[in-house]
């Protein structure tokens, strides 16, 4: 019965509705940024090295890669398979898609982020949708609203998801009972959520790019392993992602949908988790942080993601094996499912090894992921408590986290990733609309980024000569 009730409002909110609405607005705001994602991206790269930390913020690169602890997940391995198993082949071009749409609303989101920042009561850095619906857009329930949805997700639905696979990798791999993934998960996430922003930041900048340029390399070798099925590989993603292939000429639409749905899971632009990193970035510009998380969209999906993507199909690994002629069948791994599809394709390359290294991957890429769910639903509490005033609130998520944990090892599959969709799709619905209504300071922050780069000038924000009102922190900004 309680599935059931899962299953529908999982298909209520991930309607074509949100699928379009996703669609749509990255394609606005690809054209009215004038593809910042392809013109700028020279300066992303420019800007991942550049400003440091503060008592008050991290740096740019820190708050790259918390907002990657967030989008790097398993939603880039198990997710990855899951959309090729439900979608076929072309839910990979379709995700492809998303995350170049996607790069675009990432930059705005991110930049609204920091022009509506604030300093909590420690002096850190604070920001995201909650706080630049309140100031932007000056509806102070639909912030709330936002606010106690993203603590339901990021602090119960979401953290679920990545315990459950991390779970699963380690038994596929080693055969370790859940009761010591939960124990050994629950005490290393316990040390560092209890430590501060601080604390996660520092460890997202060397688990994050140390795991993520690991993973790729063996993508690689498989890649030049099995470079005879590259080119029918490719072949194949852009045929069934048009409904051009016979085996897979039915599931376009399912196609579409698999490919956004898995996208936005992995890459988060416009769910409006990213924001939340990008706001506590110590910055002269908004703009900058918004160029920066747009380029973690393209490291997510165009490296990671795609990294998985090649590794069952190349590999024939997952559900589709090659065969002799022009033609592809659609074969079923008795027994795998996903993670299994990764692992049993890298064990392709690396018999004894392959498994393993796939679970040790899945561990600290879905442990850095929950480390930044509890980051943003923090967030979410410290704007909930400017209101209410109840320190205790943030020892309440702390503990709901450990415990979404738990349950979620325990949790099967099924229901785990079905309701990390509802956390997903219902921040997404109320985030995209958001930011639709309040584009125009994000467009007049770009512009003036731009004016001023031109000018030979190390853009400084002020909010006043751009017409950009309720940016308090940075009229208060020497």
């Amino acid at each position: 019965m309680l599935e059931k009730i899962i299953t529908t409002i999982n298909a209520v909110i991930w309607s074509p509705a949100l699928v379009f609405l996703c669609l749509g607005a990255g394609l606005l705001f690809s054209i009215r940024t004038r593809f910042m994602q392809v013109r700028g991206l020279a300066e992303m790269f420019r800007l991942l090295f550049k400003g440091r930390s503060s008592n008050a913020g991290v740096s740019s690169f820190q708050a790259l890669t918390m907002s990657l602890a967030g989008r790097v997940g398993v939603g880039n391995i198990a997710g990855i398979a899951t959309a090729i198993s439900f979608g076929g082949p072309g839910a990979v071009f379709w995700m492809w898609v998303m995350a170049f749409l996607g790069a675009s609303t990432a930059y705005v989101e991110s930049t609204l982020a920091q022009i509506y920042k604030e300093k909590d009561e420690q002096g850190r850095y604070r920001g995201g949708p909650a706080y630049f619906i309140e100031r932007g857009i000056g509806k102070k329930w639909y912030a709330w609203l936002f606010a106690v949805a993203m603590v339901f997700s990021c602090g119960f639905l979401l953290p679920g998801v990545q315990a459950n696979e991390i779970a699963n990798g380690l038994r596929n791999a080693w055969q370790v009972p859940s009761w010591i993934t939960a124990t050994g998960v629950v005490a290393l996430l316990g040390f560092i959520i209890f430590g501060g922003v601080k604390r996660i930041a520092h460890f997202a900048e060397v688990v994050v790019p140390f795991m993520a340029i690991g993973y790729v390399f063996i993508a690689v070798a498989i890649l030049v392993v099995n470079a005879g099925q590259v080119p029918a590989m490719f072949a194949l993603i852009f045929r069934s992602a048009f409904g051009a292939d016979a085996a897979f000429g039915a599931m376009l639409g399912t196609a579409i949908m698999w490919g956004v749905k898995r996208g936005i899971y992995s890459n988060e632009a416009g769910q409006g988790t990213g924001p939340h990193a990008a706001a506590a970035a110590e910055v002269s510009h908004p703009a900058k942080q918004g160029y920066v998380q747009a380029f973690s969209v393209y490291f997510d999906t165009f490296m990671v993601c795609t990294a998985t993507s090649v590794m069952v199909l190349a590999t024939g690994s997952y559900n589709v094996k090659a065969r002799t002629g022009d033609g592809w069948i659609v074969q079923r791994l008795p027994g795998i499912e996903g993670t299994g599809f990764v692992q049993n394709a890298v064990e392709s390359l690396l018999p004894g090894f392959g498994a393993g290294f796939v679970a040790i991957a899945l561990f600290f890429f879905a442990f850095t992921t929950i480390m930044a769910y509890y980051y943003i639903a923090e967030t979410n509490v410290a704007y909930i408590n400017r209101i209410v005033h109840r320190p205790w609130l943030i020892l309440l998520l702390r503990i709901l986290v450990l415990a979404a944990v738990v349950i979620g090892i325990y949790r099967s599959g099924g229901a785990t990733w079905m309701l990390g969709d509802i956390g997903v799709g219902l921040t997404t619905w109320l985030n995209l609309i958001a930011i639709l209504l309040l584009q125009k300071p994000a467009l007049r922050a770009l512009r003036d980024y731009e004016r001023q780069k031109r000018a030979g000038q190390d853009p400084v924000f002020d909010p006043d000569a751009l017409g950009i009102r309720r940016a308090e922190f940075w009229r208060k900004r020497p």
